[in-house]
């Protein structure tokens, strides 16, 4: 787990152990004490079919889902006596009693353990009405580990679900 360190406090044996979060660097082995997203919200006007795609990978990543005034709610999971470690996923009618409308360029993604995840959870994205927008591969684009597909909710919202695990075999293997 990693916790923000005021640079003041980083020493010489620091060195090789420091990441950088949000433009504050970070000591290895210490508590994060908040994470920097709490949740992402997509639109959707017909909750059953947004129900059936996302239910279709997001519990296999160990997201629970809870249903809260006719909107969805997926939450991640987390250990006892912590704070989840990635944000709440939400799937609403919009607010303002419009249609929902996919953002430009904007995109959720979800990190999965294998590559064979990333081929099985595509596919059972696309079986429960989600549209293809990239079959999971690798991508020059990327680093030689991203292992990635792209799809599309039934709303038009742009979902990846991703590999980045270096003991999986490579672009270049």
């Amino acid at each position: 787990m990693l916790t923000i360190a005021p640079i003041s406090t980083l020493k010489a044996g620091d060195k090789g152990r420091i990441r950088t979060y949000a433009g504050t660097r970070l000591k290895s082995g210490m508590r994060k004490t908040r994470q920097m997203i709490a949740y992402v919200t997509v639109g959707a006007d017909d909750m059953v079919s947004a129900e059936r795609f996302y239910s279709a990978f997001l519990p296999t990543l160990g997201y629970s889902l809870e249903r809260y005034h006719g909107d969805l709610s997926y939450i991640p999971p987390a250990q006892a006596g912590q704070r989840q470690s990635s944000p709440d996923f939400y799937v609403k009618s919009p607010f303002d009693g419009g249609l929902a409308s996919a953002g430009n360029g904007c995109m959720v993604a979800f990190e999965v353990p294998t590559q064979l995840q990333v081929r099985q959870l595509h596919a059972a994205a696309l079986a429960a009405g989600g549209v293809d927008e990239g079959p999971p591969g690798f991508r020059a684009s990327h680093g030689s580990h991203f292992y990635v597909g792209y799809l599309r909710d039934p709303h038009g919202n742009k979902v990846a679900l991703f590999c980045e695990n270096p003991e999986e075999p490579g672009r270049d293997a």
